[in-house]
């Protein structure tokens, strides 16, 4: 299942409070104070993990707690310090903090950190305290509680070309073609119902990463058919890959659609590089003849000029 949204709560642990204690030996009838301070308490931090892809355990355990530290000792022995709670997220996560609406930290490459919630700071204990006059002071001080806050989570995939086209367009054909995806394909719109990302191995070891998003509608920007959902995914790709049905009789109005939806929901898409392919040529042979400078026609099925633009992506890509 693939889950790109979650909200949880994060917890950190407080510090160990301080001590109070007081020198007691043989022969020394009023040693003075030796009361250790309190541990810290550990933090959350947050750490991009490419092995994960999918926030999914969020949507099972909604509380995230660190451990508190240790009291203070006598002898003047400091409690011990928590450790930090590493909570291991896919590469591309954003953090916000839900109530003060701010985002906190984008973990866009492998083993990105960002401390989302510090943990308290320890007490002092009554050794602290003490001065000339002074000498045996009975303060102390309670552990900082640590902080607590509501988090959202959300995945943006990270690729190098983007798939984009109304439901049906063959974008699942292309990806199952040039990788090893093997997302759900059927001759019905909206098959697919979450992206998939596939990794094309190209001639000379060169590879590269690509994004098959869900089929959009108009009205995609305005969050119809889950568009925010979807269209959120290839914000970050490199390129984008406009697929339309060679059937389309007027794929240049397709394509200012499919162009607005997308400029109205991110002004980042207005700079981005794209490339206009119409699929299933294979059954449309006219479109080759009649197709565009500018458009590539490609068969998925029979493999049809996927060769020319697998060398498109890597020339726009370099």
């Amino acid at each position: 299942m693939f889950i790109d949204y979650a909200k949880i709560t994060l917890k950190a642990g407080s510090g160990g409070s301080g001590c109070v204690s007081f020198r007691r030996e043989k022969f020394v009838a009023k040693g003075g104070p030796d009361g250790g301070d309190g541990g810290s308490g550990g933090s959350i931090r947050f750490r991009a993990d490419r092995n994960l892809h999918t926030l999914i355990d969020f949507k099972y355990k909604k509380l995230y707690k660190a451990k508190r530290g240790e009291h203070g000792k006598g002898a003047n022995k400091t409690g011990k310090s928590a450790e930090d709670l590493v909570i291991r997220v896919p590469v591309g996560t954003i953090i916000k903090d839900i109530d003060r609406h701010v985002q906190l930290a984008d973990l866009v490459e492998n083993g990105d950190e960002a401390v989302v919630a510090r943990g308290g700071r320890g007490g002092r204990g009554n050794a602290r305290f003490a001065t000339p006059t002074k000498r045996a002071p009975r303060d102390w001080e309670v552990g900082e509680h640590g902080e607590e806050c509501n988090i959202e989570l959300e995945l943006k995939l990270i690729a190098d070309i983007g798939l984009v086209g109304f439901p049906n367009a063959g974008k699942s054909t292309l990806l199952s073609r040039i990788s090893a995806a093997r997302p759900k394909i059927a001759p019905y719109p909206f098959t697919t119902l979450e992206p998939h990302l596939g990794i094309v191995n190209y001639k000379e070891g060169i590879s590269f990463v690509v994004a098959d998003i869900p089929g959009l509608i108009e009205g995609a920007h305005q969050g119809k058919g889950l568009g925010h959902r979807f269209l959120r995914h290839i914000e970050r790709t490199r390129v984008l890959a406009f697929l339309i049905d060679c059937s389309d009789k007027n794929p240049d109005e397709t394509l200012k659609i499919l162009r607005r939806e997308l400029n109205m929901f991110s002004q980042v898409f207005k700079s981005r590089k794209y490339v206009v392919v119409l699929t299933k040529a294979d059954i449309c042979q006219e479109t080759i003849l009649s197709c565009p400078d500018d458009y590539i026609a490609i068969s998925a099925v029979t493999g049809q000029n996927i060769d020319s633009l697998l060398d498109k992506f890597v020339t726009i890509l370099r």
